[in-house]
């Protein structure tokens, strides 16, 4: 018992809570950008309620709760998170000092720029 639970536990860790090496990108993450290319959030195109994307990948992809979704949403979107934002949101994202976003039903967000070329190929259905 005590084996199989140390394999499943660094299963987890390994596939789900460290980011992957070759886009650095957890599965929420994967999750979030896919669902977002799906609702057609491309830069040229109007922002859309944070709301509305969590909710579409709670009901599609990832069905463990919105807070963790909009955590990771929001992480997407703030350029002292990451080296470069895959997501431009619209509305209080957070801030260096420790503040925390706001609702996702005051914010809104679609793609960066430079997200468009992790997904450059999506519709190709390759790996």
């Amino acid at each position: 018992m005590k084996k199989s639970f140390i394999s499943y536990a660094m299963a987890v860790i390994i596939n789900r809570a460290l980011p992957d090496v070759r886009d650095g990108l957890k599965p929420v993450h994967r999750r979030i950008l896919y669902s977002m290319s799906e609702l057609g959030l491309t830069p040229d195109k109007p922002f859309r309620k944070c709301a509305r994307i969590v909710g579409d990948v709670l009901g599609k992809y990832h069905p463990h709760g919105d807070s963790s979704v909009y955590d990771a949403l929001v992480r997407l979107a703030q350029d002292f998170s990451t080296r470069y934002m895959l997501v431009n949101g619209h509305g209080n994202f957070g801030s260096v000092d420790g503040d925390s976003a706001a609702a996702m039903r005051y914010t809104e967000a679609k793609f960066a720029p430079i997200a468009m070329e992790l997904l450059r190929d999506i519709e190709k259905e390759t790996v």
